[in-house]
């Protein structure tokens, strides 16, 4: 090989003008991970977060039918999105549907994907599958298959929330419980316990898809991981470890479908999994596993500002932003409550401070916002 051809074949990307240093080839799309500095940006999670994931057009509308079920964080969402004057069908009070009264339990695809066959095309199951909170036993009322039946037949938008993929099931008929078994029904002969694979979960949300596509052709899905850890593992490890393995299941099987699927233009991601883990330091209570409700807010108010079609305020988003940060520990604790209570004098408190944010690379950049919420505040 000659010296042409070889510059020929090998391309590189400079990382500085001048070409002081060559790198190999990056392709069309190079998203770099972002420090410390550029995450305490008021547009943090907007740019490197859902960057990708956004539709390409807002789909959400104050007309639009919505309904959200699946594991607890989809009450979350509908509860957000119903005191923001949204439709939202699983909010229905005088409805008995599972997917209003028990929705956010939820938790698995196999149990979504239940319902769906069930409401749509009647199927029957063989075993007492679901059960309540307090391990009472739901049957297969067909007045309740009409009920959800008539809010999936109403629904323009469908946001479905999967939180693991640890399951326990029926070794004789294959059936798969809502939650784990309940102490006077638990036969050790069939009732077993095992973690799903990618590939059974994908065939899970792909036959929702399929069916939601059959019977409502023209209605949008957002699915979305939920960020709440495992409390507990059936498992001989960790819990800490095994919470890592069945978010991950979940989470492959969900961009593999968006890479088989997403481009037919229904079915969508939102990574609040990613917004949870990756933008805040220390997002979750005492507890470790519940979120405090400044995130919650911040997560729900940037959902708005990527799906819905009226917009929150630049002020809005900015109080949402400084109070997660706040309450996640990111920056003065005291943040928060100037955030929501819009007080100038503690905020000039805050500000007169020597130092606001934890990590000092992300001190210009808190400063900044502070800044600009000053100048709101004012005018």
């Amino acid at each position: 090989m000659n010296k042409t051809t070889s510059a020929k074949t090998f391309n590189f990307q400079h990382t500085r003008k001048e070409g002081v240093f060559r790198t190999w080839f990056r392709g069309e799309h190079t998203n770099f991970n972002p420090d410390f500095a550029k995450m305490a940006e008021a547009d943090a999670a907007l740019k490197w977060v859902t960057q990708g994931w956004e539709p390409a057009e807002r789909m959400v509308t104050p007309q639009t039918k919505i309904t959200a079920f699946g594991s607890c964080f989809a009450a979350n969402i509908s509860n957000w999105l119903a005191a923001r004057n949204y439709n939202i069908l699983t909010k229905d009070e005088e409805s008995n549907a599972y997917v209003v009264t028990c929705g956010e339990g939820m938790v698995n695809s196999f149990v979504i994907r239940q319902q769906f066959e069930w409401a749509f095309e009647g199927k029957k199951f063989e075993e007492d599958l679901w059960h309540g909170y307090e391990a009472e036993s739901y049957g297969y009322d067909e007045t309740i298959r009409k009920q959800t039946l008539d809010i999936f037949s109403k629904t323009d938008l469908f946001i479905l929330t999967f939180g693991l993929s640890e399951v326990w099931y029926d070794e004789v008929t294959g059936g798969v419980f809502w939650r784990s078994i309940p102490q006077d029904a638990y036969d050790p002969s069939r009732h077993k316990f095992r973690v799903t694979t990618v590939e059974e979960n994908k065939d899970n949300i792909r036959e929702i898809y399929r069916l939601i596509r059959k019977h409502r052709p023209d209605a949008k899905i957002i699915t979305t991981l939920s960020p709440v850890p495992l409390i507990a593992t059936f498992r001989p490890v960790s819990c800490i470890s095994a919470n890592s393995v069945s978010k991950s299941v979940l989470r492959v099987a969900l961009d593999e479908l968006m890479r088989e699927l997403g481009d037919e233009g229904y079915l969508h991601y939102w990574p609040s999994y990613e917004i949870v883990t990756d933008v805040f330091h220390s997002p979750f209570k005492q507890d470790r596993r519940h979120l405090p409700r400044a995130v919650l807010d911040f997560i729900m108010m940037l959902f708005e500002q990527v799906w819905c079609d009226k917009q929150p305020t630049d002020e809005e988003m900015l109080r949402h932003w400084l109070a997660a940060l706040s309450s996640a520990g990111l920056v003065s604790d005291r943040i928060e409550a100037m955030s929501r209570d819009g007080k100038m004098r503690a905020l000039r408190r805050i500000m007169s401070k020597r130092k606001v944010a934890r990590h000092p690379e992300a001190e210009e950049a808190i400063r900044a916002q502070l800044e600009r919420l000053e100048k709101i505040l004012s005018a």
